[in-house]
């Protein structure tokens, strides 16, 4: 469903400290989903829910096992798995911009192809949305879908993300040409 899926890269997640934490044991409750920090033992599922044509069309893959621990555990990043009923359906992640006046955070978010379509991803984003702005102080989200990625667009408008503008040739596909990107911002008193 997302933008871009990893933003920048390191070791390992969760963890922030700057107004409250985000840390291991943080669970958030939707409607129907969980959305709970990611584990070693996601890895597999996530990667074979990047390799689905229906996900991997919109974001760029990591090339070995060893790539995609790296980006899932970044030390910037903190990345959740969407669970429904018990079962790991997607991964949605957040970054943080912290400066004092500039409080803001992005969001990334994958489902599963058997998953999309059932508004699991609105409710995802809704509950992520939330907590970044009840819990983490944040004023305003972003969210960067390919300009041709009208599901996730249409999904991303119905959690009350609004177009900003268009980024110009923002990310290159696995064929070597460039695509682009359209900014969506979300005010905390836009969120649906």
């Amino acid at each position: 469903m997302g933008g871009s899926l990893f933003l920048s890269r390191s070791r390992r997640a969760p963890t922030r400290d700057q107004r409250g934490s985000v840390t291991s044991d943080v669970r958030l409750h939707g409607d129907r989903v969980v959305l709970r920090p990611s584990t070693e033992q996601d890895l597999p599922r996530f990667a074979s829910i990047l390799q689905t044509p229906e996900v991997s069309a919109w974001w760029g893959l990591p090339s070995t096992p060893d790539a995609l621990r790296h980006e899932v555990f970044a030390d910037d990043i903190v990345t959740f798995a969407i669970e429904v009923d018990g079962a790991t359906v997607g991964l949605i992640q957040c970054h943080e911009e912290t400066t004092p006046g500039y409080r803001s955070a992005g969001i990334d978010i994958a489902l599963a192809p058997e998953h999309q379509g059932q508004a699991l991803g609105v409710d995802a984003l809704r509950t992520m949305a939330r907590y970044l702005f009840d819990e983490r102080g944040h004023h305003r989200l972003t969210i960067d879908p390919a300009t041709t990625n009208e599901r996730a667009i249409v999904c991303y408008r119905k959690v009350g993300f609004r177009p900003v503008g268009v980024m110009r040739e923002y990310e290159q596909g696995a064929d070597g040409t460039w695509h682009d990107g359209l900014l969506m911002d979300l005010l905390r008193r836009e969120l649906a």
